[in-house]
């Protein structure tokens, strides 16, 4: 027998419920299992804790949420649609549908509310301690605006997030820093996708949290709505760590099938979906909520974020009349606005080999005189990436100001919690390690590429020139790799000159993350070249008369093609040579300036880098490259070896042009 539920709160849940049930039915697709089980969470959180304001979705205090368990977006908008956000009925009805607002996954910037793009399970839980981990710099970078920023950090996961190795690195990580505005509803249903969690998973999340320096409240009932949002008031008053409310919840609450993993993923139906109205009390049509749901989140989540916005506003104006300038550099720095920055770099001597690496911490350390809120550093390896800054505190829970990041051994943490730190805005990250290591960031790489986030990536020891530590540490594939990921501009600068411009791109645009390709090894200056050229992503480095070739290079081999080129046009063999730092931008530029530095047709041009050939064919008819593995032993030997010294690389160009 249908009942209705005896309170609004009860009546809001079962509202939230219901519309899952038709989006997902309506769609044919779709995940209601653990959306169904976690709703009384997100009316918790949502009413009675959560302050933001959907008039203005993007506003830079307010709490940060993140849904980990991205298959859960059902509940996720009809949770947005209920509290006031840009998010209408039709919206929902379109869920699933090719260019509706509201996508299988949330996606950040195509829907108001979602702070994050979620899918790949772990992440989610990772961006979010990025995100609590600028909360807490931006706080202590601006003692003079006492009241003007500070907010918590909510994520919502599951079981299978909690699975995935990404998130025992975060977790970790969120100890260690004591991030204590930084709060984790775990949603424990018991299951997965192929079965009960049992099945692959039997660890005391418990212990597993308090080992890693977390608080730890537990939920017996995941329906008892008062209970939830009883404990995440707990949590918003503990000091000192980051908090983990583990919430014990029944899949697919409600349906016929509850407590199976066969809710996970599929829709209901209309006879189930009928059922599980019917438990839940809920009489009203398909797409139907009553006005007192409406009117709950307002009187609620709608007044509680208007009012802190209200006040944001006042506040941030007596800041502004009180430190103008340091009112402005908060106000650039979340609108990543560095136009007018003035970054000295050093200058640098025409005539002298370096290695990129070092040439790049020069860079950076300028970046991070010039702007502010610079904020990143290695996976324990600054030592040898060059990207450790002098005079630059770590930050620490000693030293919240700190700028420079010691992110321990947790490559793919660090790349997602850069995710999560250029998300939240405020702050320019970047994450530094060894290019071979790259294999283990690339799921956070495409994730920061997906939405647009201007995250950089310092990458040394990019090649054979690796030397002792062998094939293990000496990347081949990996250029190419990067290269593939769209959105992601990768740039391998030859010297000082190019890479001043990839740093200059790094301060300038905004919208894709960049990978910056370095040397271990030293480099001699090509000559001749200019920040604008090398900015444009390619240019002509050298151009004799009559030139019957064209060679196209990237980072260190570049200096070295233009030595034998000179060689050979003193010969009577004239080849020209091409410096493509970023072979993406350098293909966005004009026709007609794409076709000035490619000035000779495709089978008159050679490609020549130390790594894969994957992807030169495009360019060139003749690929000169690195297709097997590496080798262990001396740089100067695996580079001969390989045909890369002057001498090997002279005779594989000559065998080409012997050709025609």
């Amino acid at each position: 027998m249908e009942r209705k539920p005896n309170d609004t709160k009860s009546l809001a849940i079962a509202a939230a419920r219901s519309l899952v049930i038709d989006m997902t039915n309506k769609a044919k697709s779709g995940h209601p299992g653990m959306a169904l089980d976690v709703a009384p969470a997100m009316v918790a959180l949502f009413q009675d804790h959560l302050v933001a304001d959907p008039k203005h979705p993007d506003w830079v205090n307010r709490d940060r949420f993140v849904l980990s368990s991205g298959h859960v977006s059902a509940l996720l908008y009809a949770t947005l649609h209920l509290a006031g956000y840009d998010l209408s009925m039709d919206d929902l009805k379109s869920f699933r549908q090719l260019g509706s607002k509201t996508p299988g996954h949330p996606e950040y910037k195509e829907t108001p509310g979602v702070d994050a793009t979620s899918g790949p399970l772990g992440q989610g839980i990772a961006q979010a301690v990025g995100m609590a981990m600028a909360e807490e710099a931006i706080r202590a970078q601006y003692p003079g605006a006492d009241g003007v920023f500070g907010h918590y950090t909510y994520c919502l996961c599951g079981d299978g997030c909690l699975q995935e190795g990404i998130s025992q690195e975060a977790i970790s990580l969120a100890g260690h820093h004591r991030l204590s505005r930084l709060i984790l509803l775990c949603d424990l249903n018991g299951a997965t996708l192929d079965g009960p969690t049992s099945d692959a998973f039997s660890e005391n999340l418990r212990l597993r949290f308090l080992a890693s320096e977390w608080n730890v409240l537990e939920v017996k009932d995941g329906n008892d709505v008062n209970a939830i949002s009883k404990a995440i008031s707990k949590a918003k008053k503990q000091d000192g760590y980051p908090t983990a409310i583990l919430i014990h919840s029944v899949i697919g609450y409600g349906a016929p099938k509850q407590g199976s993993h066969k809710t996970h993923g599929s829709p209901l139906g209309e006879a189930d979906g009928s059922q599980a109205k019917s438990v839940y009390g809920y009489p009203y049509p398909d797409f139907t909520v009553p006005d007192e749901v409406y009117s709950q989140f307002a009187n609620t989540f709608g007044k509680r974020g208007e009012a802190a916005y209200r006040r944001y506003q006042a506040t941030f104006q007596d800041f502004q009349a009180k430190e103008l300038k340091e009112a402005q550099r908060y106000l650039d720095a979340f609108e990543g606005n560095f136009v007018d920055a003035v970054v000295n770099y050093p200058a640098f001597d025409s005539e002298k080999a370096e290695s990129t690496r070092s040439l790049s911490g020069k860079c950076l350390k300028a970046l991070h005189d010039a702007i502010p809120c610079t904020f990143g550093g290695s996976a324990d390896v600054a030592g040898s990436t060059l990207t450790n800054i002098e005079g630059e505190p770590m930050f620490d829970i000693l030293s919240r100001q700190g700028r420079d990041v010691h992110w321990g051994i947790r490559e793919f943490a660090m790349a997602a919690c850069c995710n999560g730190i250029a998300l939240h805005g405020g702050l320019l990250p970047y994450a530094s390690c060894f290019l071979v290591f790259s294999d283990y960031m690339k799921p956070a790489i495409r994730m920061a590429a997906l939405q647009s986030l201007p995250v950089a990536y310092l990458f040394t020891h990019d090649s054979i020139a690796v030397g002792e530590d062998g094939p293990t540490h000496q990347p081949i594939e990996h250029l190419a790799m990067l290269r593939s990921v769209p959105n992601l501009e990768v740039v391998r600068p030859a010297d000082y000159v190019e890479t001043i411009g990839a740093y200059e791109n790094i301060r300038l645009e905004r919208n894709h993350p960049t990978a910056l390709v370095l040397t271990r090894q030293n480099v001699a200056p090509v000559g001749g070249n200019s920040v604008e050229g090398a900015r444009k992503g390619g240019y002509l480095a050298y151009k004799p008369k009559g030139a019957t070739h064209l060679i196209l290079a990237t980072g260190s081999e570049v200096a070295l093609c233009v030595k034998i080129a000179k060689a050979l046009n003193e010969n009577g063999s004239p080849v020209a040579v091409a410096s493509l730092p970023s072979v993406s931008r350098f293909l966005s530029q004009s026709e007609k300036y794409v076709n000035s530095v490619l000035f000779l047709p495709r089978d008159k041009r050679i490609s020549v880098e130390m790594a894969s050939t994957f992807g030169w064919a495009s360019l060139a008819k003749h690929n000169i490259g690195i297709d097997g593995f590496g080798a262990s032993g001396k740089a100067g030997d695996v580079i001969a070896s390989y045909g890369f010294d002057e001498e090997g690389l002279r005779k594989k160009v000559e065998e080409i042009l012997r050709l025609g």
